[in-house]
């Protein structure tokens, strides 16, 4: 079956690249139609393009499997989720005043455009928060049809460098040959898709733990409260497990097989056996060092999240609340060494059932949940379109009949001669003669009274040449 009405996305992370197709029903829900990963490799670290070229190979050979699960149709733009270090949100104020006037649409029109005329040094704006109204200092929600005598829009900023942007839309275009439908703030989408409208607005963060970057989504009374991008993630776990002479491989395996956020004493008899880094030899290792090296970095990445939600003035709000998630929160026991931090509600992310279409269970799969979420972000139909052959006009031949000949026929005129009796062979031969010349006559064109009279006198001639004969 081939599609026609598509929208296509990439997920850009440090471990792997997600590509993801799916199609969004009448309600807005999405529905999943193919789904394909790539490893990251070096080409992508702490959430930013490293090496373009290489980074650009690996999207093509995501687009080129994706491909082949559309039944013939081909990808024609895509969309593409940036996060990275550089990823932050800043606080941008507009105001008007109106005297002892009312707010309007057209009010609110005119402030978000001065917000979007503006552009802060050094930085590239990657998107922009619904603002909060303050009306006279007063927060309002829907301030249409209100008197105020001022009104100020409070907005969030998404930015970051401006190589961000650049290394997808411009760089990255040029390799893979194909268009950029648009770049999206994946920590946003993400949020998004996890996060219900209640959640938002009695208070709760969104904490994605990626392999190069944890990033910390955070939302107050229905809104944006800020946006950070810690430079730590989980890979760095592994390569701290390394430093015990095991390969990256090896040291990875451990991590997701032994790791543990919370150091245990119970564990210090037991043993793990691990692959040495020559790839010949093993070794024994105690699990409480293993757990101890793992447990200093989880410490150190969960104090980054708490200083950041100090930031935004959340950290000890009552009630709030957290969802983790990502790959590095499925390290053991990372839940609960978050909520001995923080003394708040932990819950793993799951995506909204009114988003997904049922049955989508790969959304749920922490290593496809963010590009279902770039996809739900996509408006604009990635399909190929391909412009259908003109018809030919079919050239009829002009049907070649066969020309009539034109055909001699021999009309022979019998005359039935009337019974005679024997004649001489001079009579016969005279009277062949005079029949012949007079059919010649009646043939020949042009018959007219001197024939007539020529005939007549044959005619008595030979009446004469009979009598004389017979008088013989």
């Amino acid at each position: 079956m081939a599609y026609t009405d598509f929208i296509a996305a990439i997920d850009l992370g440090s471990s792997h690249m997600v590509g993801m197709v799916g199609a969004k029903g009448p309600a807005g829900t999405l529905s999943i139609i193919a789904y394909e990963v790539e490893n990251s490799d070096t080409c992508i670290r702490r959430g930013c393009v490293y090496n373009i070229k290489d980074a650009a190979g690996k999207i093509v050979r995501l687009i080129r499997k994706l491909e082949n699960k559309l039944g013939g149709s081909r990808i024609g733009k895509i969309y593409v989720g940036v996060g990275g270090q550089s990823l932050r949100s800043i606080n941008h104020a507009v105001s008007k005043v109106l005297g002892s006037g009312t707010v309007t649409e057209e009010v609110l029109k005119e402030l978000d455009q001065e917000c979007r005329q503006y552009r802060p040094d050094m930085l590239d704006v990657l998107d922009i928060a619904a603002p909060v109204y303050y009306l006279d200092n007063q927060p309002e929600n829907h301030p249409v049809g209100l008197g105020c005598s001022r009104i100020e829009a409070r907005y969030k900023l998404l930015v970051g460098r401006p190589s961000l942007r650049h290394a997808v839309t411009t760089n990255m275009a040029e390799q893979i040959k194909l268009d950029v439908a648009g770049v999206v703030v994946a920590p946003l989408a993400l949020a998004d898709l996890i996060l219900t409208e209640q959640e938002k607005l009695k208070g709760c963060a969104l904490i994605d733990f990626g392999a190069g970057v944890t990033s910390v989504t955070v939302y107050k009374d229905g809104s944006l409260a800020g946006l950070y991008v810690i430079p730590l993630g989980s890979h760095l776990i592994t390569r701290d497990l390394m430093s015990l002479g095991m390969p990256e491989k090896e040291a990875e395996r451990v991590k997701r097989t032994y790791g543990n956020a919370i150091w245990e004493k119970d564990n210090e008899q037991q043993m793990v056996t691990v692959d040495l880094a020559d790839g010949q030899h093993s070794s024994e290792i105690k699990l409480s060092d293993i757990n101890m090296v793992v447990e200093v970095r989880s410490r150190e990445i969960i104090e980054n999240i708490y200083a950041r939600m100090e930031d935004a003035g959340v950290a000890k709000d009552p009630g709030y609340s957290i969802v983790i998630a990502g790959n590095g929160a499925a390290l053991k026991n990372m839940r609960e060494a978050l909520s001995e931090r923080f003394k708040m509600d932990v819950r793993y992310a799951s995506v909204r059932k009114d988003l997904i279409a049922d049955g989508e269970m790969i959304a749920n799969n922490p290593e496809y949940t963010t590009a279902a979420a770039l996809l739900l972000k996509g408006t604009e139909n990635c399909a190929l379109y391909i412009a259908p052959e003109p018809e030919r006009p079919k050239v009829v031949e002009p049907k070649i009949e066969p020309k009539e000949e034109p055909v001699i026929a021999e009309i022979e005129e019998k005359q039935e001669e009337p019974p005679v009796e024997k004649q001489s062979a001079a009579t016969t031969k005279n009277r062949n003669s005079g029949t012949k010349k007079e059919e010649e006559k009646k043939n020949r064109k042009g018959w007219g009274i001197g024939d007539l009279f020529k005939n007549a006198v044959d005619k008595v001639g030979e009446g004469i040449d009979k009598a004389l004969k017979d008088e013989q």
